[in-house]
């Protein structure tokens, strides 16, 4: 039983590092991609850059999932975990495909934040179930923070008139916070400052890299 589980989840990380993925869900961006054609090509870099950050952040939450489901007993919060996976596995095939139409790629560090993913979630899980679910619920939270700031004014913000990447910001940002309120609904403990101050930190690291890399 435990090796068909590694093997599942080996062969989802393989596919969330390759870009083999699978969406449950339409595409929030069908049918408004042809505003592509309106974006400047500075505009259209500076958002596949965005999307490719939120593309690394969904690679992430694959590892986080799948190490904090691995490790806990609980039967139901193996369930919680498997949930929210399957859902930021179309975010990960949504922003996948922003990429593409913007003419990016993604980033060439994916197999570097997957490993420290894996590593933090499976450190997370073993704290016990409220930790684990009070890690889930902050990180939801600082995603949605985060993508808050791509659908506002600034220079973290999508270009105003890039509807299809739009769409897929919000669509996620939906999810998100219905994943940060399950968790918390499901008994997750509230992180001391010092931890949420390094998880900020930590995601500040990652998001000025990808930007880039």
């Amino acid at each position: 039983m435990l090796l068909d589980t590694l093997i599942v989840e080996f062969d989802r990380g393989l596919r969330s590092l390759t870009g083999v993925t699978r969406t449950a869900r339409p595409y929030p961006a069908e049918n408004l991609e042809a505003s592509d054609n309106v974006l400047t090509p500075e505009e259209k870099q500076h958002a596949a850059a965005l999307m490719r950050i939120n593309h690394v952040g969904e690679v992430c939450a694959q590892a986080l999932y799948q190490a904090q489901k691995l490790a806990t007993h609980s039967e139901k919060l193996k369930h919680t975990f498997t949930v929210a996976a399957r859902e930021e596995e179309d975010h990960l095939a949504w922003t996948s495909a922003r990429i593409d139409a913007l003419g990016g790629r993604p980033s060439l560090l994916n197999p570097l934040w997957y490993a420290g993913s894996l590593a933090i979630g499976f450190t997370a899980g073993r704290l016990g179930d409220r930790i684990n679910l009070g890690f889930m619920a902050e990180t939801e939270r600082q995603v949605e923070h985060h993508l808050d700031a791509h659908l506002e004014a600034g220079p973290k913000a999508l270009p105003a008139n890039d509807a299809a990447s739009r769409a897929v910001v919000e669509q996620m940002r939906l999810d998100e916070m219905q994943h940060a309120r399950a968790a918390t609904e499901a008994g997750g403990a509230d992180l001391p400052f010092p931890v949420i101050a390094v998880m900020r930190a930590a995601s500040k690291v990652m998001t000025k890299a990808a930007y880039y890399l």
